[in-house]
């Protein structure tokens, strides 16, 4: 039942036309670093899917219009990963960035490769 609602919420993600927006509105985020088109964000409130569409896999991080900190992830090619919505407190969705290390991480995913 659980990954049925899992894929069900993703397959939902990449169908909403919300996607192709927030991908449009990424380069107002203050983003220094350019987020490849193919690599698109849809938010919500309890869930933010960030869908990678391309061939590379991408580490990436949601900014929050509040500051909310969330650590990078790595968003697999041809995959997607959930990080956490806006909420109901009134917070935003401001875009995705992509992660090179600066952020006080090793620039490493966690995996040992295996």
């Amino acid at each position: 039942m659980r990954s049925t609602f899992v894929f069900c919420a993703a397959a939902l993600a990449v169908a909403a036309p919300a996607t192709t927006v927030h991908a449009e509105s990424q380069g107002s985020s203050g983003d220094p670093a350019s987020v490849p088109a193919c690599l698109t964000h849809s938010p919500g409130w309890r869930y933010t899917f960030v869908i990678n569409d391309c061939d590379t896999d991408y580490r990436v991080k949601v900014l929050y219009g509040d500051g909310t900190d969330v650590p990078c992830q790595v968003v697999v090619a041809r995959n997607w990963f959930t990080f956490p919505g806006y909420g109901t407190t009134g917070n935003t969705v401001e875009g995705i960035v992509l992660c090179d290390g600066s952020d006080g991480s090793d620039g490493s995913d966690g995996s040992d490769g295996a």
